[in-house]
């Protein structure tokens, strides 16, 4: 079992959402967004961790917007944190930023193509933060292990892994739900990232994406026993300045989050 703050992810614990827009517009979007999911999963009692890049360091196309003034929106994410007293959730993209972005998160998060990178995975672990990896899509989930280790080696052991699907081919990613079976073996809570498994990678200029199997791609991995949902969520994702594509809308949450609920508590009381 790993903790975030209050809230216990794993050993048989209430699914955990994870959740927000891709990446910080600005603030009206981002504490709007923050309220409504908070206000949702306070009704259905669903623990919450919101979730925004400060920056997307992996962009497509040099034309594509990566975010903001780094300061600007670690302030926003402060803001977050206390205004709606939600743990927080986002990226890092390289040594120099973990120090800063530590004082700011409660989960410091690696992104799929950087899940290799010794150093960064080191560095973010000495924090003492918990650390949720993303499984590389060019990774076999047995592969983790190897994250894991470089982790603990740093004497952290508070590691989430998290599943984002598999490239296959070109222009495409699928998720595998042995993959969710296989990471849990490793001894770490797992979640399911709904969202970007639904990317179409690279197929222009930026990333497409089908957002309707979303729901089916979740509803899927809590009935395999997850112990965490992730999901990219917007209040316009037709208009979002990132991954437009595969965010989920805010104003369906509500519907998800109920049906999936039923089936986490269904799995999870049978064992």
């Amino acid at each position: 079992m790993v903790n975030v703050n209050k809230i216990k992810i794993g050993d048989n614990s209430p699914l955990v959402l994870i959740a927000g827009p891709c990446v910080i517009e600005n603030e009206k979007i981002t504490l709007r967004t923050a309220e409504e999911i908070k206000k949702i999963t306070s009704d259905l009692n669903v623990p919450f961790i919101f979730k925004s890049s400060y920056k997307k360091a992996n962009r497509t196309s040099i034309k594509s917007f990566s975010g903001i003034d780094f300061d600007r929106a670690l302030k926003i994410l402060e803001k977050v944190r206390k205004e709606f007293s939600v743990p927080i959730l986002t990226d890092i993209h390289s040594e120099h930023e973990v120090e800063s972005v530590a004082h700011v998160a409660d989960v410091l998060q690696i992104p799929a193509f950087l899940c290799r990178q010794t150093d960064l995975l080191i560095a973010a672990a000495r924090t003492k933060k918990v650390i949720n990896v993303k499984k590389g899509q060019f990774l076999a989930p047995q592969d983790m292990k190897h994250v894991i280790e470089k982790i603990e080696s740093a004497r952290n052991k508070k590691i989430l892994l998290t599943e984002r699907g598999s490239t296959f081919g070109y222009h495409n990613l699928v998720v595998d739900m042995r993959s969710l079976v296989i990471m849990k073996d490793l001894g770490y809570p797992v979640i399911m990232d709904a969202t970007h498994a639904v990317q179409l990678p690279s197929n222009s200029n930026v990333s497409g994406g089908e957002s309707k199997f979303i729901p089916s791609l979740a509803k899927a991995a809590v009935a395999v026993g997850v112990d965490g949902l992730f999901l990219e969520v917007h209040p316009d994702p037709s208009n979002a300045l990132s991954d437009s594509a595969s965010q989920f809308p805010l104003e369906q949450l509500r519907k998800l989050l109920t049906q999936i609920k039923k089936i986490d508590e269904l799995v999870k009381n049978e064992k």
